[in-house]
């Protein structure tokens, strides 16, 4: 019984009513530290330095009999499911040098992106709350690009590599003819090509409701600016996506002409934000609202998965409430009240995590953002305690964002303290030792995977969701976190 608990709170989560809030509290069932193998950690950022190719793609639509109808079997039970792909494991994203030129780029993508979801909220830029088909698309959104499933756009379907963004509700993706178009992995989609493309006319309600339209031709015309400088420009349209061997027609996308920005190598954007406009919103009785996705860890081959409808929803997940900020409705807010360190309650009080009424505050879920960011109070109180129980480990500088890390070169394994969020409601997410001590170059540099925020947001990070089956219930206002590693 005592190894079940062991192997259950090593991986993730446990549900509790009895949180300790002292250093002398010890009567919580799941271990105080766990242990990272260092060695095999390296070797796995060295491989990770090899690109995964696409050459395979031209005959990725010819699908085994049992692919064909397991595609078939999830059209009927309205069940959608993507694979899912971190950036790096696609040879036209891929920087070149070592694993450490490659962090500092993802870190500054990451810098970028918590600056717009910051500068987006704090300006209230929102969405009004419309039905598909006469919605609204914001002019302000911003996106990093660290996570791609590959679609299908038009009819017949163009298989594109898109953004996943669960602070977005936009969907578009560049478009022929391109007067300005950054490089994407796939030959840009040509909507002459697609017998389903239809284009918005001026004078329709859909249109009349877009910020920032203009008209062109006939035809409406969209612009959305991201917090970073990056921005897509073109024809607002209604076109089919493919999932699989799923069809859905008339989805409102963008057809970007004109585009700029961190985006490079995907040809666009799908947005998963809780506005109607997004792709959850749009899909709407099809799948009930609700979504589940497992991202990608560091050193494996498999890829993750996205996926809609109902039967993604595990069995024995914990659930949290969502909290709705009308400040900035896309977003998906929980509440956290606390964090914990080696099965210790760190001493921060609850306000500095709490959305206020003026929808400042609160806790963000993002998969865009790379690097859980906390307010700096917190945070530092926080690094503290982790510091204070690995006074075992070699101190080494701080690296990029990173203001602590160790130098783990010659070990094969280590000892760390647990780290864990507690929620509001009791649900505690104690994280896998991988997604907090991670490897910031291939010689051994490990860091501690936080960061202060100079403003009251806090932004659970994808670093911290890897490998963690995370679902969605939007339509009953939950999140849930699963009970096995995905």
């Amino acid at each position: 019984m005592v190894f079940v608990l062991f192997l259950l709170s090593l991986l993730f989560l446990t549900t509790s009513t009895s949180i300790p809030t002292s250093s002398h509290s010890h009567n919580h069932s799941y271990p105080h530290f766990q242990r990272i193998n260092v060695k095999q950690t390296i070797a796995e950022t060295k491989l990770n330095l090899k690109p995964f190719h696409t050459t395979k793609q031209p005959q990725e639509n010819k699908k085994s009999n049992a692919e064909s109808m397991s595609e078939k079997s999830d059209a009927v039970s309205g069940k959608h499911k993507l694979k899912l792909l971190h950036r790096d494991k696609i040879s036209a994203f891929n920087i070149s040098g070592d694993h450490l030129s490659r962090f500092n780029a993802r870190m500054e993508r990451d810098s970028k992106r918590v600056t717009a979801v910051v500068r987006q909220i704090a300006g209230g830029v929102g969405y009004e709350t419309e039905e598909f088909g006469s919605g609204v698309v914001s002019g302000m959104e911003q996106g990093s690009g660290e996570y791609f499933v590959r679609i299908g756009v038009g009819s017949p379907p163009k298989n594109q590599y898109v953004v996943v963004d669960s602070g977005s509700d936009i969907i578009w993706v560049q478009c022929q003819p391109c007067t300005q178009c950054y490089h994407q992995s796939d030959p840009v989609f040509n909507p002459e090509d697609s017998s389903s493309y239809a284009g918005v006319s001026c004078g329709s309600t859909v249109c009349s409701r877009v910020e920032n339209a203009g008209c062109h031709e006939g035809r409406c015309r969209y612009e959305v600016s991201y917090g970073d400088g990056s921005y897509t420009k073109g024809t607002l349209a209604l076109e089919t996506i493919t999932l699989g061997g799923t069809v859905i027609r008339n989805v409102a996308i963008g057809c970007g002409h004109r585009n700029q920005g961190m985006f490079v190598g995907a040809a666009g954007l799908l947005g998963l934000g809780s506005g109607p406009m997004s792709f959850v919103g749009q899909l709407g009785g099809q799948t009930g609202g609700t979504f589940s996705y497992c991202l990608v860890s560091r050193g494996t081959e498999s890829s993750g998965s996205l996926e809609f409808g109902r039967e993604s929803v595990p069995v024995g997940a914990s659930w949290v409430s969502l909290i709705h900020n009308p400040r900035a409705p896309s977003f998906y807010y929980i509440g956290l009240s606390g964090l914990g360190v080696g099965g210790l309650r760190v001493p921060i009080s609850e306000d500095i995590f709490r959305l206020n009424e003026l929808g400042e505050g609160g806790v963000v879920m993002d998969t865009g953002t790379a690097v859980t960011r906390l307010p700096a109070a917190a945070y530092n109180a926080f690094r503290d305690a982790f510091v204070a129980q690995t006074t075992n480990l070699p101190k080494t500088s701080g690296v990029s964002i990173f203001d602590t890390c160790y130098d783990l070169n010659g070990f094969v394994t280590v000892r760390v303290p647990t780290i864990s969020f507690y929620f509001l409601g009791g649900p505690i997410l104690t994280l896998p030792a991988r997604n907090f001590l991670i490897p910031v170059d291939s010689v051994g540099t490990f860091c501690f995977a936080f960061a202060p925020s100079s403003s009251g947001l806090s932004i659970i990070g994808n670093i911290q969701q890897e490998g963690i089956e995370i679902s969605v219930d939007g339509a009953n206002g939950y999140i849930g976190f699963g009970p096995n590693i995905c």
